[in-house]
């Protein structure tokens, strides 16, 4: 059992005071069970970690003095290691997490869509899941990973509970690797899956997409290592050429127009309709929520100074 505790004070936000606590027990060599929670807090530095704030030209408003936010988590683990005869290995771990967050600043896009709107929550932030890993690795050299989680990531204001924006219900990561020694030869692919994310449109007007759809990006590696001190390789990334726009008129609101110099707005500044802005919108890229770039190869040479 690990037992600790921290003791801050700061004339802008007086005492804060975060206790934590880990225990760790151990059925057999092979099979531990861990017990973490605490309580913990943050100062926001909102300008170099919202980076949303400085893209665009929605105002951002800062309603009120922001508090730290604070947090209680607790998080529950298991992990379990196999070995085989063969040389085989199979590493397994499971967890139940979840966090509990009071003052959180989330950027608000829903109230006005002109508008980033930055304050403490008056309510809740609540991140629960369950999350799985299963690793192995074989005698021939062929090593796999695959990882999955399930989230419920909301916020509760005024008893009205939302799901929080930019944020999979569920997502899963793979990997394989393999090395054939008689042909000096690496192979390595990588997977990543994400559910639906719920997206920062602006309001009824815009066609874009309230959610994403379900999305993966997989890449793909081979190394050559047959001539000494050097390395070969060569690969595919984003096998299956996703961008954001799938399925999209535009992901980019008035993407030829950053500065919206040509955009109309009636008296109470909001945008209107023209045959240049049919929808009456504004420059707007807060909807991009993967890479934009999509299927390309790529070629490389290393060299290794001894």
């Amino acid at each position: 059992m690990l037992l600790g505790a921290r003791y801050d004070y700061d004339k802008r936000h007086g005492t804060i005071f975060t206790p934590r606590g880990a225990y760790r027990f151990k059925f057999t060599d092979n099979d531990i069970l861990r017990l973490n929670a605490g309580t913990g807090f943050r100062v926001v530095n909102l300008f170099t970690e919202e980076h949303a704030a400085l893209t665009g030209l929605l105002d951002v408003v800062i309603s009120e003095e922001l508090k730290p936010e604070r947090s209680f988590n607790i998080n529950l683990k298991y992990l379990n290691k196999i070995y085989g005869d063969n040389g085989t290995f199979v590493g397994l771990d499971a967890s139940l997490f979840y966090t509990k967050f009071q003052n959180v600043i989330i950027p608000d896009y829903d109230t006005n869509p002109h508008q980033i709107i930055y304050d403490n929550l008056n309510g809740k932030s609540i991140s629960k899941g369950i999350s799985a890993n299963i690793d192995l690795a074989f005698s021939n050299g062929l090593k796999v990973m695959f990882g999955g989680t399930l989230q419920d990531v909301s916020n509760t204001e005024n008893g009205i509970t939302k799901k929080q924006i930019l944020t999979e219900s569920y997502s899963a990561n793979w990997s394989l690797s393999s090395t054939i020694l008689s042909w000096h030869l690496m192979l390595d692919y990588i997977g990543n899956l994400y559910g639906p994310i719920r997206l920062p449109t602006l309001g009824e007007n815009d066609r874009r997409k309230d959610f994403s759809p379900t999305l993966s990006i997989q890449n793909i590696q081979f190394t050559y290592d047959g001539i000494k001190n050097f390395e070969f390789y060569t690969g595919i990334k984003n096998l299956l050429n996703w961008t954001p726009n799938n399925g999209n008129p535009f992901i980019i609101a008035c993407a030829n127009d950053p500065f919206d110099k040509e955009i109309t707005f009636d008296t109470n500044g909001n945008a209107v309709a023209t045959p240049n802005n049919p929808n009456g919108l504004t420059f707007d890229p807060s909807c991009v929520y993967s890479p934009n770039q999509g299927i390309r190869s790529f070629l490389g040479l290393r060299y290794t100074l001894n």
